[in-house]
């Protein structure tokens, strides 16, 4: 088959938005965008983290990151705190109310996930985890 990467890369993707899609419709009900779930998810998982480690780990720009993090900061969901070790930058750290709303969340987001995977066995996903590593190598 020609070009098999070019559709491997395709089916990739359409997979990612799907799943994307099926997130957001859950976010929306609770008034929060995929980037701001992201966002929220990651300070409740991690901790506290700089707006560059909130970045990387939520493979976001760098152009979406600051709207996200005021918006969060405007609903009371997080709160940015001075960084003791640089002064130059700030820590965003995740408020009760956050992480309230996250363990609300989360375990539905986590039901979407799992269950557009119901129909792969165990050794099917060890093996998806394997091929998608060899990425990395």
């Amino acid at each position: 088959m020609e070009h098999m990467e070019l559709k491997l890369l395709i089916g990739l993707h359409r997979v990612c938005n799907e799943i994307d899609r099926r997130s957001s419709r859950i976010f929306t009900q609770y008034g929060l965008s995929l980037g701001q779930f992201a966002v929220l998810e990651a300070l409740y998982h991690k901790g506290d983290l700089s707006v560059g480690q909130v970045q990387k780990k939520i493979l976001s720009t760098s152009g979406t990151i600051p709207v996200i993090v005021s918006n969060l900061e405007k609903r009371g969901l997080l709160e940015r705190l001075p960084d003791v070790t640089d002064k130059r930058k700030c820590l965003l750290h995740i408020t009760e109310e956050g992480r309230k709303l996250v363990e609300e969340v989360f375990p539905e987001n986590k039901k979407v996930i799992i269950d557009s995977m119901t129909n792969w066995s165990d050794e099917e996903k060890e093996q998806m985890l394997k091929i998608l590593k060899k990425f990395g190598e």
